[in-house]
């Protein structure tokens, strides 16, 4: 299996954007040799991890809608509803206190039912949401704890916090030849210029930014209960670094350690490499170029 990359912007302009000309350039790299990138593994435990944890993001999204719209309604409900719904000071309280409402759906053409029924049903909703993201993580927290024992027994590292940079690496952490690698896939490689003129060069894609969050909360968790992570803290202020900067510096020292401890933990697993494969591709996309006539 080859992993080809996106094509260069260049490239694109030149020849076009479509899904045969796509094909066809993907074929070319992958016949010239260029597509030597090594793709994520997708037959451990890691991508276990990382169907579990696709699950439940959906399942937040979809909890966090139903509260909103619970809010929502509430403030539109009539009066009466209203006062009633005033006794709970939380959204919460309130999603509790509408799950017990029992409107009479043979009159739902009165707002007040309709509006029962309607809290009823997102309340309701929230609750089976609740259980569901509960049972999530209570499988993920026993296979993260049997993936990552390293990983998780370092200093502001949760279950949570080690499953996303686990589906970060992927199975085969190998593929990243160092621990250089895994920062700037996490988003935190050290930049030597300034905020300002630091060049546009960091990925932007979803599980970067998600990698990136996951090392800032572990850097601000420790500059909150770690002695030693405050003092470098106070040090590097004295020296005249920003916050910022501080952050950052702590993001890369963070993404070293947890690279080398994920290495071991993906060590016991018996990471394996898939065999060979004969690779034969057959493309009838035609000429890629662009032949440009001038009148």
């Amino acid at each position: 299996m080859l992993e080809v990359n996106q094509p260069h912007e260049h490239t694109r302009r030149r020849r076009g954007k479509s899904d045969s000309i796509d094909a066809e350039m993907a074929a070319r790299l992958a016949l010239a040799g260029k597509a030597t990138a090594i793709p994520k593994q997708t037959d451990g435990i890691v991508e276990a991890i990382r169907l579990l944890r696709v699950a439940r993001e959906s399942a937040v999204k979809s909890r966090s809608a139903a509260t909103v719209q619970l809010g929502g309604l509430i403030i539109t409900a009539p009066q009466e509803l209203r006062d009633e719904l005033a006794r709970r000071k939380t959204l919460r309280g309130k999603a509790a206190l509408c799950r017990r409402w029992r409107p009479a759906t043979h009159e739902l053409v009165r707002p007040a039912d309709a509006a029962k029924f309607a809290l009823r049903s997102l309340a309701r909703r929230i609750s089976v949401l609740d259980e569901e993201i509960a049972q999530l993580d209570r499988q993920l927290d026993e296979i993260v704890r049997i993936a990552a024992p390293r990983t998780i027994g370092l200093l502001g590292i949760s279950t949570g916090h080690a499953g996303r940079l686990l589906v970060s690496a992927g199975e085969n952490i190998d593929r990243l030849h160092s621990e250089t690698s895994f920062a700037a896939l996490c988003g935190a490689s050290q930049s030597p210029h300034p905020p300002a003129r630091r060049p546009d060069t960091a990925s932007t894609t979803a599980a970067t930014c998600q990698a990136n969050r996951t090392l800032h909360l572990i850097a601000v968790c420790r500059l909150r209960y770690c002695q030693r992570t405050r003092a470098y803290a106070q040090r590097r202020t004295a020296e005249g670094k920003t916050k910022r900067d501080i952050l950052r510096c702590l993001k890369r020292y963070i993404a070293r350690e947890v690279y080398n401890t994920l290495r071991a933990d993906l060590a016991d697993h018996g990471t394996r490499t898939p065999p060979p494969q004969i690779t034969t591709i057959t493309c009838g996309a035609g000429p890629i170029g662009i032949t440009r006539q001038h009148p």
